[in-house]
């Protein structure tokens, strides 16, 4: 079966393509974002500079496109070769059995006119983060998913309440089930990097501040009950740069890394040197964050975005869940709580530990990815 993914250039396509290495399967995969080479198997054949010009570059194009990108949108297809124009080309040239988006602004709506030029091309696409949740509050946005999820044949979410959100807004076709975007974790390795929870001495903060991301209230819920927490190193990491100078400007006397200082490896060890990990915006799917937090034993303390996170954590039981991402009074009690309770915090970890290898290994997650393409071949 010739199979072309089509992603953004992120960890999860490559996590993704990692799963079926040992699959009979041909791979293919188009850059539809020209961001460059996918580090990937060697075997996958990858389909680069796509973006071809039909006319040379005009004086001012590049800044009209920023002042007017409505107007721009209409007039680029006779300036450059487009996504569906590109994808309408390589599929005459491979003639594939299955197209896989992962995402869908930016991976499924520019492909939505060449996938119905080949209606029989099966269409999996694979949704995270804000892609239904934020955007169908959107009419523009609205309308082009509804447009997408009508030609697709395959749905693969990380969480159910994407599936759900799915189904309203017109989705037909199957569910093959709800996978982690990254396709879990290689739990054993990681084991040696968790401290026992007498051990832990970090309080770690998702450090986004942005459209979605709420990393400053955090701060400012630590801030208040500063005396209590006094025995802890706070660390922020991902921070955007307003997170960043928020800090400098407080004297804060926190560590702070920027959005690409650690590397998944960094994150993953710190993570099993911290109490707890705190990830707070008004809008995602299920948080990466979150689950890494999960394998490797931070108490998680996380907004719920339309109940996202309530399906892995159960409320005072492993975990807390941050009704107002807004509130910062209600963020500071949630903490204290926390650090307050050494026994919940003890048996969290070890629930989250079952739920880790129930869930979120890798081998298990693996065998899920294979079973997919295999029910394909099947229904083919």
């Amino acid at each position: 079966m010739k199979i072309i993914f089509i992603s953004m250039h992120s960890i999860h396509a490559v996590r993704w393509i990692d799963n079926l290495k040992e699959s009979e399967h041909d791979f293919y995969w188009y850059d539809i974002l020209g961001s460059g080479k996918l580090e990937t198997l060697e075997t996958v054949k990858q389909f680069l500079e796509t973006r071809k010009r039909k006319i040379p570059y005009l004086k001012g194009e590049y800044s009209f496109s920023k002042k007017m990108p409505g107007l721009y949108k209409l007039i680029r297809p006779f300036l450059e070769t487009t996504e569906h124009e590109a994808l309408e080309r390589i599929i005459k040239e491979i003639n594939p059995d299955v197209i896989h988006s992962f995402e869908m602004q930016s991976c499924s709506y520019p492909i939505i006119k060449a996938m119905n030029k080949f209606p029989k091309i099966k269409w999996i696409y694979s949704c995270w983060g804000n892609d239904l949740f934020y955007f169908q509050n959107f009419e523009d946005h609205k309308s082009k998913i509804k447009n997408v999820l009508k030609r697709v044949d395959y749905l693969h979410t990380d969480c159910f309440r994407d599936y759900e959100i799915a189904k309203e807004l017109g989705f037909k076709g199957k569910h093959v089930g709800v996978i982690p975007g990254g396709t879990g974790y290689k739990i054993k390795e990681f084991e040696i990097y968790k401290l026992p929870i007498e051990e832990r001495k970090i309080i770690l903060v998702k450090g986004y501040q942005n459209l979605f991301g709420r990393g400053i209230n955090v701060i400012k819920a630590l801030e208040k009950i500063k005396t209590k927490i006094d025995q802890y190193e706070i660390i922020v990491f991902g921070a955007h740069n307003v997170v960043e100078k928020y800090v400098v400007e407080n004297n804060l006397a926190y560590k702070t890394y920027g959005r690409h200082d650690l590397s998944h490896q960094q994150i993953m060890e710190l993570m099993g040197k911290s109490i707890l990990y705190i990830g707070n915006n008004i809008s995602d799917g299920m948080a990466n964050t979150l689950l890494e937090a999960i394998v490797m034993g931070a108490f998680p303390i996380q907004s719920n975005p339309g109940n996202v996170s309530a399906e892995i954590i159960n409320h005072g039981i492993n975990g807390f869940l941050i009704k107002d991402p807004e509130n910062i009074d209600s963020i500071a009690e949630l903490i204290t709580k926390a650090i307050e309770d050494k026994e919940m915090l003890v048996e969290a970890n070890k629930l989250n530990s079952k739920i880790a290898f129930q869930k979120l290994d890798y081998n298990t997650n693996q065998q899920k990815v294979i079973a997919l393409y295999k029910n394909l071949e099947i229904n083919y």
